[in-house]
């Protein structure tokens, strides 16, 4: 196996995906008639029922929910399989839709918990064995250990990034059934607890803008579960969305010179002064959460120099002596997901019950601002010009809105008054510069829909569970940035010129991408966001 397993003790079950692992992979096959083990499958159970290892079987099986299949087609299919295997302990399958939201489709952990509670063994007494990474995501979520083993159908990054893989099925059962704990084995990348006795005491890094420590706070959350206390250290510009995050303690601010638009000098950054803060509150452990185009190494350096006993992040760059756990997030995992993934790389993993979407502190009460009755919020500003609508088409939209019968509240950040003033027009209620973080985040919170920009308000408006109309600039990826975890509707050319470019500026005349959105765009998507909530 390339990659060193987290720990090394036998495990009490292996839980296996069926097609493509077990049995050759027939799309939606419905006829046990087709149903073909795997080389090696039979031999390499036979070997744990010899061994005493529990095994089952853990698969999703949309073409129930596409109407291709019915639950007696993958049961009879199932009882073939099972017979030709020689008899496994328990089969579980997923019937949804890949967007049904479920806890049980994988990459969630809902079959993973299903089958361990089925066998009466712990989640993280299991191993589970698949062909691709949602199969070793779900062992991670699930707080078991995952091995992929390739076929024809495996992405080339999918093995890249996997925590453990194997040459086939044989091999991976056969490395699993001799495995006892060794000294030195894997130190420098593997995952497992915290080592301290009791909760370790942890600090969580996240030095960009507002809504990027936001899409922290689900990691934040499963490192709290986990720890006696939580610091985060945060940049200036995020400071303010740490303080509402469920799980922080406190928060340490500082200006890296390698982060934001206006990174301070080294010579003025006073690192001297953070690395004494940092001996000071002497932390057992942190986790450093970067985007997927930023480095951790920089901060690594000052944790190890400030005695920080244990670190992890996710790093393309080889990190030395730097990183205690090395991740690798796998492609096309958004931003929220991949802080998730290296929680949980680094022995953090979501308390039961979390469903690991976005979240802040109760907001207070804000009817004061807003006035009574339901209301659309309108937020015209970015932090970027580059994601920015254009006002005309802001203020055309509000008038559209109004007309359409909506109450109409524009929002704004102190600097953003100018603007708020005139995209409100005189039929909306103008909150440009009159809210806190806080206060803002009552205002989204109690509104219909939000329509803004890909800033730090989408997010806000996600972690108070309100719908988003997404003007949403292809600069960064949406897979990676979108609203997560609430209805919305993403407007704006994805494929524009400007994709990928992480442009502040937008570097194509007439901003097309955004631009040749209209007005009436955003009225059909409010409306549609309200009727689905309906």
């Amino acid at each position: 196996m390339n990659h060193p397993a987290p720990h090394t003790s036998r495990p009490a079950a292996v839980l296996f995906d069926r097609d493509g692992t077990l049995v050759e992979d027939v799309p939606y096959n419905g006829d046990p008639d087709l149903v073909r083990p795997l080389p090696g499958a039979r031999q390499a159970l036979d070997l744990l029922r010899a061994a005493g290892v529990a095994t089952g079987v853990v698969s999703n099986q949309s073409g129930i929910g596409r109407g291709l299949l019915t639950h007696a087609d993958v049961q009879r299919v199932n009882a073939r399989a099972d017979a030709l295997l020689g008899g496994l302990g328990t089969w579980v399958y997923c019937p949804h839709l890949p967007d049904a939201g479920c806890d049980c489709r994988k990459p969630r952990p809902g079959l993973v918990i299903e089958a361990a509670r089925r066998l009466g063994v712990a989640p993280s007494d299991c191993v589970v064995i698949g062909d691709i990474a949602a199969d070793v995501l779900a062992a991670r979520a699930a707080g078991a250990r995952g091995v992929l083993v390739p076929n024809a159908a495996t992405r080339p990054e999918e093995t890249e990034t996997a925590p453990r893989t194997a040459p086939d099925l044989l091999t991976a059962v056969r490395e699993l059934l001799d495995e006892a704990p060794r000294e030195g084995r894997g130190t420098s990348t593997a995952a497992g607890p915290p080592p301290a006795e009791g909760k370790p005491k942890s600090l969580v890094v996240r030095l960009d803008s507002f809504g990027d420590v936001l899409l922290a706070g689900p990691a934040v959350r499963a490192v709290a579960a986990h720890s006696s206390r939580v610091t985060m250290l945060c940049g200036p510009l995020g400071e303010s969305a740490a303080r509402l995050l469920p799980g922080v303690d406190d928060v340490i601010t500082w200006a890296a010179p390698w982060e934001g638009v206006h990174a301070p000098a080294v010579a003025e950054a006073d690192v001297d002064g953070l690395l004494e803060r940092l001996r000071a509150e002497a932390f057992d452990t942190a986790l450093i959460l970067t985007s997927f185009h930023q480095s951790p190494l920089p901060t690594a350096l000052l944790l190890r120099m400030a005695g920080v006993a244990r670190t992890g992040a996710d790093s393309v760059d080889h990190p030395g002596r730097l990183l205690d756990v090395r991740h690798r997030r796998l492609p096309g995992r958004h931003e929220t997901e991949a802080a998730l993934d290296t929680a949980a790389a680094l022995g953090f993993l979501p308390p039961p019950g979390d469903d690991g979407k976005l979240r802040v502190l109760p907001p207070p009460d804000t009817v004061a601002l807003t006035g009574n009755g339901p209301y659309v919020v309108v937020h015209p500003g970015a932090s970027a010009p580059a994601r920015a609508w254009s006002p005309d088409r802001c203020a055309e939209a509000v008038a559209l809105l109004t007309e359409a019968g909506h109450r109409v509240v524009v929002t704004g950040g102190p600097d953003e008054t100018g603007l708020t003033r005139r995209v409100a027009g005189g039929s909306a209620v103008d909150l440009g510069g009159r809210t806190t973080p806080q206060t803002l985040a009552g205002v989204l919170r109690m509104a219909d829909v939000v329509v803004c920009g890909n800033t730090g308000p989408a997010h806000l408006a996600a972690a108070v569970a309100t719908p988003v109309v997404s003007l949403f600039a292809p600069v960064v990826p949406a897979e990676r940035w979108a609203p997560y975890g609430v209805p919305h509707v993403l407007l704006g050319d994805q494929h524009a010129p400007c994709a990928d470019s992480r442009a502040r500026h937008c570097p194509v005349p007439g901003h097309p991408c955004l631009d040749e959105v209209t007005a009436q765009d955003v009225v059909r998507a409010v409306q549609k966001l309200l009727k689905e909530s309906a």
